[in-house]
C-alpha cells in the first residue's frame, strides 16, 4: 500500500537521520482527520523534487515529527507541459485542475477567454484562483508527485499569446480545425503549450493570435469533449509520444 504523502515548505538540506517537524493546517489533517500514530510509516515533500520517507516520532495537537530515513531527489520532468485551460463554470474548474495535476502537468494557466461562461472577478477571482491551487496540490499529493503543479494568476489572450509563442510546440484544441492531432512533431524536451477553450468555444480572433504566434490548431477526433476533460485528453496524447512515457 503506499505511503500517505505530506507537503512541507521546504526540505533543503536534510539528510538521513535528521528530524523533520510539520506543523498547522498539513498536521493537523495528519494527526486529527487522518489519525496518524507514533511509528507509522510516511512521505514528505516540498513539491520542488525532494522527497523523505520515514517514521513519525512524535504527534502533537498541529504537529508531528518525522525522522528521515531515505532521501529521493529529482529533476522537473521532460517535456514541461503547460495548459492554459478557459475558466468553466461550476466545479469543472476543479475537475479540470485535478486531472491535469494527476497526470503530469507542470504549469496550469487560468484564462479568461471571450466565451467563457464564469468570470473572474474581484472577490470572487481571489476565491477560485484559491480552490484551483488548493486542488491541484491535494491531487499532487493523490498522485505522489514530487514536483507539485504551478497554477498561474487569471491570463488574458494577450498573456497566452506571449506563453505560446515562447513555447517548444504549442497545440490550439478546436473542434473545427483541419489538422489532424496525429500530424504534430512533439519535441522530446522543452515546454509543450496546449490551450483548451471554454464551453462556448474559441473564438476566430483568439485562434487567429495563437497560431500567427506559432500554434497549431488541431483537433482531437470526432467528438467533441467537454473544456474539462479535453486538456486531459490531448496530454496524455502527447506523453505517450514522449520519453516520459517510453
Amino acid at each position: 500500500m503506499s505511503l500517505p504523502v505530506h507537503l512541507v515548505p521546504t526540505l533543503d538540506g536534510v539528510a538521513v537521520g535528521d528530524p523533520v517537524t510539520v506543523e498547522g493546517d498539513e498536521a493537523h489533517h495528519a494527526v486529527a482527520v487522518r489519525r496518524l500514530r507514533v511509528g507509522e510509516r510516511v512521505v514528505l515533500t516540498d513539491g520542488a523534487g525532494v522527497s523523505v520517507e520515514g517514521p513519525v516520532g512524535s504527534t502533537g495537537k498541529r504537529v508531528f515529527t518525522l525522522t528521515v530515513e531515505s532521501v529521493d531527489r529529482v529533476g522537473p520532468a521532460s517535456p514541461e507541459v503547460v495548459v492554459v485551460q478557459a475558466i468553466p463554470k461550476g466545479e469543472r474548474g476543479e475537475l479540470a485542475v485535478e486531472v491535469l495535476t494527476e497526470i503530469g502537468v507542470a504549469r496550469i494557466v487560468p484564462w479568461a477567454a471571450s466565451r467563457s461562461v464564469a468570470v473572474w472577478k474581484g472577490e470572487r477571482a481571489a476565491k477560485s484562483l484559491a480552490k484551483w491551487r488548493a486542488t491541484a496540490r491535494e491531487a499532487a499529493k493523490q498522485a505522489r508527485r514530487s514536483w507539485f503543479p504551478e497554477v498561474d494568476e487569471l491570463a488574458s489572450t494577450a498573456d497566452v499569446t506571449a506563453l505560446v509563442a515562447d513555447a517548444d510546440l504549442a497545440v490550439v484544441l478546436h473542434e473545427a480545425a483541419t489538422a489532424p492531432f496525429a500530424g504534430l512533431v512533439v519535441p522530446a524536451a522543452g515546454r509543450i503549450v496546449v490551450v483548451v477553450g471554454p464551453e462556448g468555444g474559441l473564438a476566430d480572433d483568439e485562434v487567429a493570435a495563437y497560431v500567427a504566434a506559432g500554434a497549431v490548431s488541431v483537433r482531437l477526433g470526432a467528438e467533441v469533449l467537454r473544456t474539462s476533460t479535453a486538456g486531459v485528453a490531448a496530454v496524455a496524447a502527447l506523453l505517450a509520444r514522449t520519453p516520459r512515457w517510453g
